[in-house]
């Protein structure tokens, strides 16, 4: 840019003085026109005529060199209204051919990755040359740039670590073995409606209104806050507490064990 400046004042000055050498020229032909006959006149308005024309062409000529026409000018004019038009990572795999790309099936033998998407590794310590050679991108000093690992897991510069952060929910550790199963809770004396002899299940009691439905699909029997009242029934369920056994059995009633899974009678355990 700073060269097409001084072009363009170069350009000016040379106006400049072809247009004071003509004036100069012009007011020397008035006065020797004032001291020559009239017929003298006629040529000296000629030789004036022809002088005018060559500057008036001379400055044509130069005005051809304007800034417009510089090489670095015809460049950005043409890469104004260039139609080149190139995608994304169109430059990194040149040999493509996607043409065809929304016409044909996608098979196994044909897939292929987009251009630019697959990046090679990056090969440390191979030269600086390589841009990560040397230090590795690891800087010359600090704690970041000594082997091993710099600091701890979960350290954040000394500053209350997330960890440290989060509220705790004490008496519910996460983790393996650590699990807790859902049951359904059947209290006995949801059980005193029962007829003597007769088998009961969770179904059973929600046919009859004993209770309402459950959110968990496995059940368990427990003690409730009224008395157990029922005899001799058989009470069908996927656990139960050690004293709602107790009272069940007592009554002259039984228990049976339902698998989780199937939902089957699983057979008592001999001890």
């Amino acid at each position: 840019r700073r060269g097409t400046h001084a072009h363009g004042h170069e350009h000016h000055r040379l106006l400049c003085g072809l247009l004071l050498v003509s004036w100069k020229l012009s007011s020397r032909s008035q006065a020797v026109s004032k001291l020559i006959p009239i017929a003298t006149k006629t040529t000296t308005t000629m030789v004036r005529t022809l002088i005018l024309a060559a500057l008036v062409g001379a400055a044509a000529a130069f005005s051809s060199f304007t800034p417009c026409n510089l090489p670095t000018h015809t460049s950005t004019r043409s890469s104004k209204s260039s139609n080149l038009s190139m995608k994304i990572y169109d430059w990194k795999r040149r040999t493509a051919d996607e043409s065809a790309i929304h016409t044909e099936e996608f098979t196994f033998d044909n897939l292929r990755s987009a251009p630019g998407s697959r990046k090679r590794k990056n090969r440390k310590g191979r030269g600086i040359a390589a841009g990560q050679g040397a230090t590795c991108g690891f800087g010359m000093r600090g704690q970041k740039s000594r082997s091993g690992r710099p600091t701890r897991p979960g350290f954040e510069g000394g500053q209350q670590p997330l960890y440290r952060r989060l509220p705790k929910f004490t008496g519910r550790p996460t983790g393996p073995g650590h699990s807790k199963t859902l049951y359904n809770l059947i209290k006995l004396d949801e059980l005193n409606g029962a007829a003597e002899g007769s088998t009961i299940t969770f179904d059973s009691l929600l046919e009859t209104g004993a209770t309402t439905k459950a959110k968990e699909s496995i059940h368990k029997v427990v003690v409730g806050r009224e008395a157990f009242a029922a005899k001799g029934i058989t009470v069908q369920a996927h656990a139960f507490t050690k004293s709602a056994r107790e009272a069940i059995e007592g009554a002259g009633g039984k228990c049976e064990l339902l698998s989780p899974t199937t939902g089957a009678v699983l057979e008592p355990v001999v001890a």
